[in-house]
């Protein structure tokens, strides 16, 4: 009896480890696509606003699925703004994030928000971008500042954004 258990486990373990080493796999392989397309615009927009690669791209990366999210390809808003959009009149979906004509558009909107924030002027040209997140936590910018703090940290980290400062 233990020894069918063991085969039965064994053979359960092997398609479980697949799933996770693929899934983990495949959300990095998209990640690393997301931080390529768009990193010519973030650099523009970072040299332009001031506000640091690896802020914009992990906000970008985090809200939007690594473009995957639902917002990001029906209305190409990459980080969560809520606004006017199309959808309930061409598409017959509700929504209440706005709608951008392209992804650039949404980046720039994004980094225009966020200079007109009282933190900004402070920060602009600053490249720690822990110093950014605990200034965007501290002033709203998400209902649960904590969490969100953690996973745009663990974006940083688990994608070297850091070093695309540097650049």
């Amino acid at each position: 009896m233990q020894k069918a258990l063991y085969n039965a486990c064994k053979f359960c373990f092997l398609p479980l480890f697949f799933i996770l080493f693929t899934t983990t796999f495949l959300h990095a392989s998209s990640a690393k696509k997301y931080i390529k397309k768009y990193s010519e615009t973030v650099k523009k927009l970072s040299d332009e606003y001031g506000i640091p690669v690896s802020v914009i791209t992990a906000i970008s990366l985090i809200e939007s699925g690594a473009g995957e999210s639902r917002n990001c390809k029906l209305l190409k808003n990459h980080f969560g703004i809520i606004g006017r959009n199309s959808l309930k009149k061409s598409q017959g979906i509700k929504s209440r994030f706005k709608e951008y004509k392209t992804d650039e558009d949404s980046f720039e909107h994004f980094c225009k928000v966020i200079s007109r924030k009282k933190y900004y002027l402070k920060l602009k040209g600053n490249k720690n971008y822990k110093e950014w997140f605990d200034a965007m936590a501290k002033a709203g910018y998400s209902t649960t500042p904590d969490v969100w703090k953690y996973e745009m940290m663990r974006a940083v980290r688990s994608n070297k954004l850091d070093k695309l400062d540097k650049l």
